[in-house]
């Protein structure tokens, strides 16, 4: 039982980069210092907007896993409740 609380509290956790308490991993990216570094020497510009794209894309479906497995136990909750009306 406590392997899948964890698992859970992994999941479900706040990023410590929202309370400034851990570094930005796409903050190079983002450097203006480091953009201007790689247009000088002549490197493919980075598309930063496909990384965005991606986060959210995984945010939406962090949360939509979330939705079903709150739908899912739900569910379950409804039809035990139906079963034990029988009795």
């Amino acid at each position: 039982m406590a392997g899948v609380f964890r698992a859970l509290l992994n999941l479900l956790h706040r990023p410590a980069i929202r309370m400034g308490l851990a570094q930005d991993r796409r903050r190079s990216l983002r450097d203006p210092r480091f953009v201007s570094f790689m247009t000088q020497n002549n490197r493919k510009t980075l598309d930063t907007h496909f990384h965005d794209t991606v986060m959210r894309g995984r945010r939406l479906l962090r949360h939509g896993l979330v939705l079903l497995v709150a739908a899912a136990f739900a569910w379950v909750a409804i039809e035990s409740a139906k079963a034990l009306s029988v009795f």
